[in-house]
């Protein structure tokens, strides 16, 4: 071993002979980028406007009123920057409690162990949980992109 004995402790959380394995840790970052990624977007009735400008103009008009909503709630931002703040840290906080628990009753019975297991946990949980959930856009994007797509002409049935 280049660096010397490892600690069974610094054995456990993924080191060996003083390096990460970078392989996993890339592939699990890939996956979460790319499970991050997905957004819903109205659907449109196929009315005499979709078929006369075409699907290709529609997601250019449906990417125009995305943009028009998104400059007006970062302008008059609500309440549901709040609710998403509070939605995440009730995540954390649960996952952190319940795998601390875990952790501190099960391996080596140390509160403190527990403890900050529970923190590394709440940590990932609470990202997790805006990571891995298609994003759902707020109410308010919502109406704003369906009344716009509707003054062009469109007919927006719902979001996928």
């Amino acid at each position: 071993m280049p660096f010397g004995p490892v600690s069974p402790a610094k054995r456990k959380i993924g080191f060996e002979g003083g390096r990460v394995y970078m392989k996993k840790i890339l592939i699990i970052a890939t996956c979460l980028l790319v499970a991050g990624c997905s957004v819903k977007r109205p659907v449109l009735y196929p009315n005499a406007k979709l078929q006369k400008v075409g699907q290709s103009q529609a997601q250019m008009d449906i990417d125009v009123c995305c943009r028009m909503a998104e400059a007006y709630l970062t302008s008059h931002p609500g309440k549901e920057i709040a609710a998403d703040a509070a939605k995440s840290g009730v995540v954390g906080a649960a996952t952190g409690a319940a795998v601390g628990a875990v952790y501190s009753g099960a391996a080596y019975g140390g509160a403190g162990r527990g403890a900050a297991a529970g923190a590394a946990a709440g940590v990932v949980g609470s990202t997790a949980n805006g990571m891995f959930r298609v994003r759902e856009p707020s109410p308010t994007f919502i109406n704003f992109v369906n009344r716009c797509l509707h003054e062009k002409g469109y007919e927006p049935i719902g979001w996928e």
